[in-house]
């Protein structure tokens, strides 16, 4: 007699072959990231838009609604704290950067590189919340697949380890939040401000102007 509790043989296989689809999308997509970050600056040019849209198409393959992708109103209210949050710590993070002698002007400041970080950091979001996180999620438990979200992130920015450092505490925190509210609007221009403030913050000679990959050994 079966109860109710039991699972089908084809419900164990549906989710067999759900996980093993997570897990190869989860290491292409990692894979190629990784090569990409890697690759000579003429070739990061021609092959760096197909990594990063493998991943968004893969993602709406799936067909989730906005709400889902936290791009909906969804918590969107509940999130608001976050950008205050983010703008007091820039706050203190200059004062302090001010008073040891490390603050100084951000390279490349005109106003297109910035709107240009900022919208990076929103798919860099995009593909922490929306392309990893679900595919971790199927394969650990929930707090599991945020430290591994989190490890993911700081690998991606070896050799740099100002950054990897960074990330590492940034990636788990903004998956504990996107779990918590569902929303990448915040997020990601949290991480923006965040950014630019460890840009100006944090000596040059250190992050390289913000460099990973094969980019990090090219800073003059």
């Amino acid at each position: 007699m079966v109860t109710s509790h039991s699972t089908s043989p084809t419900t164990a296989a549906s989710k067999r072959h759900t996980s093993n689809r997570d897990l190869v999308e989860l290491i292409v997509g990692f894979a190629g990231i990784i090569v990409i970050l890697w690759l000579p600056t003429h070739q990061q040019l021609i092959f760096g838009p197909v990594a990063l849209l493998v991943p968004l198409v893969l993602v709406l393959l799936r067909r989730p609604s906005l709400n889902e992708l936290g791009l909906g109103i969804l918590g969107f209210v509940a999130s608001l704290w976050i950008l205050p949050a983010a703008v007091a710590l820039m706050i203190a993070a200059v004062f302090l950067a001010k008073k040891i002698g490390t603050f100084h002007p951000l390279y490349n400041a005109d106003l297109a590189h910035v709107y240009g970080y900022v919208l990076w950091t929103m798919y860099q979001q995009f593909l922490l919340q929306d392309y990893f996180m679900p595919r971790l999620t199927s394969l650990l438990n929930s707090n599991a697949a945020i430290g591994a979200a989190a490890v993911l992130f700081a690998i991606a920015h070896l050799p740099n380890l100002s950054l990897v450092m960074a990330t590492l505490v940034w990636g788990a925190v903004s998956c504990w939040l996107f779990r918590r509210h569902r929303n990448l609007y915040m997020l990601g221009l949290a991480q923006g401000l965040l950014g630019l403030c460890f840009a100006i913050c944090v000596p040059d000679a250190v992050h390289h102007h913000m460099r990973v990959g094969l980019g990090y050994f090219h800073y003059h």
